[in-house]
């Protein structure tokens, strides 16, 4: 073991296998953490090769200085929690090649011994032999917008609290507005709960907010709205409205910078006009506050919303996640790999042990999956896809399906930049049943039997069945 100034022992540099190739002779790597950052390089670059840094800015100035006199080019680093970021950030701009890897590619070896130190080594003799594959990061100008995208959805989620604390203070005072109004923050449930914090007490006056599209009556709102009218319960609804209201201001102001930062990209469009909307939906609350498509299409090139069951909000955290470079996919089987929306063979002895889809919580394959689960009611070929495998499969293996079906579909646009061209039903419905004939066909063909045709009372060829022994 070779000592150290603190006396901390390093064990000595091992035998490397002659098999094993050096790929990365400049490698580094970092074992993350919150308070201090371990730092590997090299065995033959330093006489002390791990080194501790603190986490604030001038120590991650003083690990770059460090890896520039080690003549490092390539750090690897775990995504741990958000504390790799300010590396990160700091490496790219001092011009390292910072590769970012998933914990589960650097499991440690059974018998091990497990710290910080021993991590970082090993971190760098994976990488070092090309063992580690870099976590998708898209470029810098995607970032931000991601960054935006995703403060956007917290705020929705922080918003949607004290909706419930709403519901459980109106409760409390047994009034049973959410049973008569739908959205207690639609335009009837907000005008009642703003007039009942105004001081209005009586509740056929109450009722009177009552908005015309209300299915509910104004009597069978007036009886729902006798309650206890206590102090206790007023005080908390009205600071569950408050916050719900700071939240959606907050919104709007998160919504004008996103649509800022769309204006910045350089427009891929060719010129070409935004094609129509193939369908139009209904606003939904949480909606963004401007024109979504216009500034999406000069992004991408190409009109994701025309997709069945995409639409704009979908479209848009799909390319906040992404990007428009599909080429950091080599193939559209690594982009649905890298999705999730695969399956995970496990086979062991000839035995197929599972074929489930890898677990996770990939935000453009949850967009993809909602977008699947729209498309039950679609009148559409990929809504008869997704009927005809929930029929047969269930809805969860028929939504994921739908949703790969739909990533290869964004693949393709985004890759060669062409329009989408919509498959009918009827068109859909037709390929079907001839490849189910096919498949019949061959079946008893197999069994020694020929299929013939009936021919219809009007002359055309009816479906096929099952004739006489060949």
């Amino acid at each position: 073991m070779t000592p150290r100034k603190d006396n901390f022992p390093y064990p000595d540099p091992p035998v490397r296998s002659p098999s094993l190739q050096v790929v990365n002779p400049h490698a580094a790597a970092v074992d993350i953490g919150a308070a201090e950052h371990w730092v590997a390089v090299p065995p033959d670059r330093d006489a002390q090769p791990v080194r501790r840094f603190g986490t604030c800015t001038i120590d991650l100035e003083a690990i770059a200085d460090w890896l520039l006199a080690c003549d490092v080019t390539t750090v690897a680093m775990e995504s741990t929690g958000v504390y790799w970021i300010p590396l990160f950030e700091v490496l790219e701009a001092r011009g390292f090649q910072a590769v970012l890897i998933d914990p589960r590619q650097a499991q440690r070896a059974p018998g091990r011994p497990k710290s910080d130190p021993h991590d970082c080594q090993w971190l760098q003799r994976l990488h070092a032999y090309g063992l580690l594959a870099a976590a998708f990061r898209p470029a810098n100008q995607v970032c931000v917008l991601r960054a935006y995208l995703r403060q956007r959805r917290m705020l929705i989620t922080y918003a949607s609290q004290h909706i419930q604390h709403m519901q459980k203070a109106l409760e409390q005072m047994n009034l049973k507005l959410p049973e008569v109004v739908s959205d207690i923050t639609g335009v009837t449930g907000m005008a009642i709960i703003k007039a009942i914090l105004a001081g209005e007490r009586d509740p056929v006056r109450l009722a009177q907010f009552r908005d015309r599209r209300c299915q509910h009556s104004e009597e069978q709102i007036a009886k729902a709205l006798q309650g206890t009218w206590r102090a206790e319960h007023l005080f908390a609804l009205s600071q569950a409205v408050e916050l719900y209201e700071f939240y959606h201001r907050q919104l709007v102001a998160c919504d004008a910078q996103i649509a800022t930062h769309l204006a910045t990209f350089p427009d891929q469009s060719g010129g070409q006009p935004l094609p129509s909307k193939p369908r139009k939906s209904k606003r939904k609350a949480n909606a963004p506050r401007f024109e979504v498509r216009t500034p999406l299409y000069r992004m991408a090139g190409v009109d994701l919303t025309a997709l069945e069951g995409i639409e704009e909000e979908t479209a848009l955290i799909i390319l906040s996640e992404i990007g428009t470079d599909m080429s950091r996919w080599p193939s559209v089987k690594h982009f649905c790999s890298w999705l999730g929306l695969c399956p995970q063979h496990k086979v062991s002895g000839g035995k197929v042990l599972s074929r489930r889809v890898r677990p996770g919580a990939n935000r453009v394959a949850v967009a993809l999956r909602l977008a699947a689960g729209s498309l039950h009611h679609s009148q559409s070929a990929l809504g008869a896809f997704f009927r005809r495998l929930r029929a047969r499969l269930g809805a969860p293996k028929a939504i994921t399906a739908t949703a790969h079906k739909l990533a290869r579909l964004v693949y393709s646009l985004l890759k060669h930049g062409t329009a989408y061209v919509q498959q009918s039903l009827e068109e859909y419905e037709a390929q079907y049943r001839e490849r189910k004939v096919k498949g019949m066909a061959r079946q008893a063909k197999a069994l020694g039997y020929t299929l013939v045709p009936l021919a219809a009372p009007d002359g055309q060829a009816m479906p096929a069945v099952a004739g006489a022994p060949a």
